[in-house]
């Protein structure tokens, strides 16, 4: 599990910089100089992706808590956390740098879907700290596997 948190990790890093790239160039291009949700997608992604997921790797490394039932499905709602909560951010950006009218409903629907991507997050980042604490009040380690 650990080199599937090391890839994941990869895979949000590339994810951040192209948010980073985009944010900077799309913003130019269109003439945008306001503020946007898109300036913060860089940010997650390499905060909430890749840095959390080297963490995963090196505790799992240490307490190989991956192994515990249900573990797998938290670090799975864990992505899809992250990825929804993305893309309500960027939904809130692209709207921003548009200068689009939104009405009531499509303005509380992106709310509605980042902070289901935020609730997500954070209950299952709760959850898989739970089980790293779990394996680690067992005093097992990874390399005893």
């Amino acid at each position: 599990m650990e080199k599937r948190f090391v890839n994941a990790a990869i895979a949000y890093t590339a994810l951040g910089l192209a948010g980073g790239v985009f944010y900077r160039e799309y913003t130019k291009a269109l003439g945008f100089s306001g503020t946007t949700a898109l300036s913060v997608v860089h940010a997650h992604y390499l905060m909430l992706g890749m840095a959390m997921f080297l963490l995963f790797a090196l505790l799992d490394h240490t307490y190989h808590f991956s192994a515990l039932p249900g573990a797998r499905g938290w670090v799975i709602a864990y992505h899809v956390g992250l990825n929804v909560t993305l893309l309500g951010l960027l939904a809130r950006g692209l709207t921003d740098v548009w200068g689009a009218e939104l009405s009531r409903g499509v303005d509380a629907s992106i709310s509605g879907v980042s902070g289901l991507g935020h609730l997500i997050l954070g209950v299952s980042l709760i959850a898989v700290l739970l089980c790293v604490r779990k394996k680690a009040a067992t005093g097992e380690t990874g390399s005893s596997r």
